[in-house]
């Protein structure tokens, strides 16, 4: 087994490569004068497993580049078995036809993934389950909860008793449900309606949130508009306070700064993408690591065991 990275999550990476006790592929991904990607292995992968670790954030194309091209030069290397991990799995959000004349772009990169030579994907918390069905290989969604549940039974503690876990939209709810069911916790959902892509309003809240401790749990905060308008709802309908707990922190153009300025006391969220600076200098934003997860999930593909007993 061998493992490559990309340039865009490094440090998660290498977290993973510690936890398996494996180092890196040596490998040059580099950039022409004109920025086009070039990329060299520079170690034999002739009929080895190897796993490309690269998510597709921010700058979006040139990570989904740099994923591609690794892929293809293992390829023509002759490896044996090449799974793309992909802690984020960027362009998910568009995964069907919201109008006319618009793309279900999650399916024309699950095609290039795939036409490149990619023989499996390993991702986490899809924003749509069902993108699993656009690959036509092997693909296995891992999910943030049990390391959630497990860092809001450590915060919490004997606090515990008074949770709500709250989903900000009701597409949201079955994901809240299972960190619920964990939490042995209730549930209430934020109805909310999107004006045009990126900005919403809370229409109505389903449950009574008065006197709680309420936890927002979503898979993406990019604008962190949602995460802001829910939270306000929240407080004024009598929450006692409202964190959030978000898979993936884009948190992209104002979204520290509106997070900063919220009614919310914290938002965790975990490493599959690498924080920019403004992100780590936030006080209300704490990471929790993901690469234990990962890695294990990785170390079982490899043995050929199990990977759905890891959330039994």
């Amino acid at each position: 087994m061998k493992l490559l990275a990309g340039n865009s999550n490094q440090p998660l990476a290498q977290a993973i490569a510690s936890h398996l006790d494996l180092p890196l592929t040596k490998a040059q991904v580099k950039r022409f004068l004109d920025n086009e990607i070039f990329v060299t292995v520079d170690e034999n992968v002739r009929g080895e497993d190897v796993f490309v670790i690269q998510s597709t954030s921010f700058p979006a194309n040139d990570n989904l580049m740099e994923l591609l091209i690794c892929i293809d030069a293992l390829k023509r290397a002759s490896a044996r078995r090449i799974t793309a991990v992909m802690p984020y799995f960027g362009y998910a959000r568009q995964d069907r036809k919201t109008g006319g004349r618009t793309p279900i772009s999650a399916k024309l990169v699950a095609n290039l993934i795939t036409r490149a030579g990619a023989d499996r994907v390993l991702t986490m918390d899809l924003h749509a389950g069902q993108i699993q069905g656009f690959f036509d290989i092997p693909t296995d969604n891992l999910v943030a909860i049990p390391v959630f549940a497990q860092d809001i039974r450590e915060t919490y503690g004997k606090k515990a008793a008074d949770l709500m876990i709250v989903s900000p939209d009701v597409g949201g709810v079955v994901r809240v449900r299972s960190l619920a069911d964990r939490l042995n916790a209730e549930i209430a959902i934020v109805d909310k309606r999107r004006p045009a892509p990126g900005k919403s309003e809370v229409m109505n809240i389903i449950g009574d949130v008065s006197g709680r401790r309420c936890i927002l749990f979503d898979d993406i905060a990019d604008s962190a508009g949602t995460l802001v308008n829910a939270a306000e709802a929240l407080i004024g309908r009598g929450a006692k306070e409202v964190a959030a707990y978000i898979s993936h922190g884009v948190l992209s153009g104002p979204a520290v700064e509106r997070i900063t300025n919220s009614a919310l006391t914290e938002l965790v969220i975990t490493d599959s993408i690498q924080a920019a600076e403004p992100v780590k200098a936030c006080e209300k934003i704490r990471t929790v690591p993901v690469a234990a997860l990962i890695g294990e999930a990785i170390r079982r593909i490899a043995n050929e065991e199990s990977v759905s007993k890891l959330f039994d």
